[in-house]
């Protein structure tokens, strides 16, 4: 198959390829894109690089190895780079003190940018700056395409799938929910300082905004009092209480760290396929979401949930306590992470389940959207397996290419892109189960 045409030197380019998540991203591609690749590997220490290179083409010595290319964080060292290549993955953060660099230059030189941000505020910022400038040039800008928040957009397109290819009448979505279902592993040492800093760079309103739904819609979701868009239940006074619900088909559950900026990013894929910016079948006007962390017993749960409770508290703190925190807390150094070989025993899982948009029989059907998705590794690796095979989906996949410019999400990318990731090891499971 071959690649996209176009005019640069490189296909792609990983920049941030020696920190922790950007190696698993250059390893990735060694082990399993295509060996005639043009590509390199870019950062501000040549001999961090070189010696990169070096591991890679011990991983496979058979396929074009990456060039070198030493990068500061500039505006001018930026837009040379982003010149050069086809796509730009980039894994240096937090996105909100270092990031902009490379986003604006992607945008404003027609590149595809792929990042890893969970950082819902700079995102919105970023769609507020450099929307426009990335319609007008073409490039395709994919911020929070790793584990936030990919697994929980992917898992809501899957089941929009499902339910409109198994039902009669190919029915929309009404209220849909993604559980984290199984989690093993440990934050490294870039999330952590994401954590840690970002309050310093934006307010409390700031951080709030566009984490309200359909806050990063390309459009409003309709409100009016002729079509109400389905919620889903609203919490009991336990459940505000404790954090807990027990969920239909899904068990026992308690609040998500990551629930609000996974919903930006849905509800933002939601706005872009109602509107028809993006060709691909509308999650329709009941759509609702929400998103829950599974939880082995009562007393786990309610821990949990006052443990994040504790945590939110850092948001309001002053600086300085934050900082006080962050050497108590932040075991890693940003660009280091969880020990290798102990992290290829993490596991992940994501299920999630939607009710079929019936209209008015909705209430009266108990089949449900049923998606399952699982990944043995680290969630950083499979980080780096989203980043290679989106810009694998951008380089040989019509579908992608078509897409218009614009900053995008991983749902997007569809149904080539879900395929792709199954092969690579985030394996995919749908089906229609009846609720009990």
């Amino acid at each position: 198959m071959a690649p996209a045409k176009h005019n640069r030197q490189y296909d792609l380019v990983v920049f941030g390829a020696t920190g922790y998540t950007g190696k698993y991203t250059a390893e990735h591609i060694a082990t399993n894109l295509p060996t005639d690749l043009k590509w390199a590997v870019a950062g501000r220490s040549s001999s961090k690089l070189e010696e990169l290179v070096g591991e890679l083409k011990a991983l496979n010595p058979d396929r074009t190895q990456p060039n070198v290319e030493v990068c500061n964080l500039s505006d001018e060292d930026l837009s040379a780079l982003a010149k050069k290549t086809y796509i730009l993955i980039t894994t240096v953060g937090p996105y909100h003190k270092y990031g902009e660099h490379a986003f604006k230059a992607c945008a404003e030189k027609g590149t595809h940018y792929l990042d890893v941000t969970g950082e819902s505020a700079w995102v919105a910022k970023m769609i507020g700056k450099y929307q426009s400038v990335a319609e007008s040039t073409g490039a395709k800008m994919f911020p929070q395409i790793g584990v936030e928040s990919a697994p929980s957009d992917l898992v809501t397109y899957s089941l929009a799938s499902v339910v409109r290819s198994q039902l009669p009448g190919q029915p929309k979505l009404g209220p849909t929910t993604v559980s984290i279902y199984k989690f093993k592993g440990a934050p490294s040492g870039g999330t952590l300082a994401t954590v840690m800093t970002i309050r310093d760079s934006f307010t409390l309103k700031e951080l709030s905004d566009p984490m309200k739904p359909y806050a990063l819609s390309p459009v409003p979701h309709p409100r009016s009092a002729s079509t109400p868009a389905l919620e889903p239940p609203s919490s009991s006074l336990f459940t505000k209480l404790t954090g807990l619900v027990k969920l239909p088909i899904l068990g026992l559950h308690t609040t998500s760290l990551p629930a609000a900026t996974d919903r930006a990013q849905v509800h933002r894929t939601w706005g872009l396929f109602e509107s028809g910016i993006v060709s691909q079948p509308s999650y329709g006007p009941n759509f609702s979401w929400r998103q829950q962390l599974r939880t082995k017993n009562f007393w786990s749960g309610i821990t949990f949930h006052y443990s994040l409770v504790l945590f939110g508290l850092l948001f309001v703190v002053p600086s300085f306590v934050r900082k006080l925190a962050a050497k108590v807390l932040v075991a890693h150094q940003p660009g280091q992470g969880p020990d290798v070989s102990k992290a290829k025993d993490n596991y992940l899982e994501y299920r999630g389940t939607a009710v079929p948009d019936l209209g008015d029989k909705s209430g009266e059907n108990k089949k449900r959207g049923y998606c399952r998705i699982w990944f043995h590794g680290d969630a950083y690796h499979l980080t780096g397996v989203f980043m290679a095979e989106a810009a694998a989906t951008l380089l040989f996949d019509d579908s992608a290419q078509r897409l218009p410019g614009g900053v995008l999400t991983p749902a997007c990318l569809g149904q080539d892109y879900v395929d792709r990731l199954d092969h690579a090891g985030l394996h995919f499971e749908t089906k229609i189960v009846d609720e009990e």
